[in-house]
């Protein structure tokens, strides 16, 4: 027995077959950018899909997003009387992933889809009107392709707001029309699967 663990042992580390899961994105935590915990005792939400959107603001230049962050936070609770900022995780123009609401609580929207089970990733910008930068990309990427694999899904899980809501063009036509709807999004998160 101990032979026979031991030479599996060996030709998994010689034919490179062990599996070894790939390290999570770096994400600027909630604390990090001065939120707060939102404290709700919802019940956990199964992941079944990961939703892009995206901020559908035109976002400046040397906007700090610490800042707008706690500015969205205050607003998603006080105004809108959400539990926390209706995304999961927020990805700035430099590639910075933010993490926003926790994602086992599900998100909230202004449209009239169902966003339950659903992991939600907002990339800052309008992209109606403004490009999606390559940092963004390359970040939006790396998040959902380490998404897919936490939650085992595959790429058909990966959606926009739009294909799930009639109200809205999020996540812009800039990232849609160029990236999802040309199914380069899914094969960039493919080859990291």
């Amino acid at each position: 027995m101990k032979l026979a663990v031991c030479t599996t042992a060996l030709l998994l580390a010689l034919t490179g077959c062990a599996t070894v899961k790939p390290p999570s994105p770096q994400i600027v935590s909630v604390d990090a950018w001065g939120g707060t915990s939102s404290g709700t005792l919802a019940p956990a939400q199964q992941i079944s899909k990961i939703t892009l959107h995206h901020q559908g603001e035109i976002w400046k230049d040397g906007t700090d997003v610490a800042a707008y962050l706690r500015r969205l936070q205050q607003w998603s609770r006080n105004t809108k009387h959400w539990a926390d900022i209706p995304y999961h995780y927020v990805i700035a123009p430099d590639g910075r992933i933010y993490a926003a609401r926790p994602l086992a609580q599900a998100g909230d929207t202004n449209t009239e889809y169902d966003p339950r089970g659903h992991a939600l990733v907002m990339l800052l910008g309008n992209f109606e009107e403004q490009q999606p930068t390559p940092g963004q990309l390359d970040a939006a990427v790396e998040l959902t392709a380490w998404l897919a694999r936490e939650h085992r899904l595959g790429v058909n899980a990966i959606a926009s707001h739009k294909d799930f809501s009639k109200q809205t063009v999020c996540p812009g036509k800039n990232f849609y029309d160029a990236y999802l709807a040309t199914g380069w999004f899914k094969a960039e998160v493919g080859k990291r699967l």
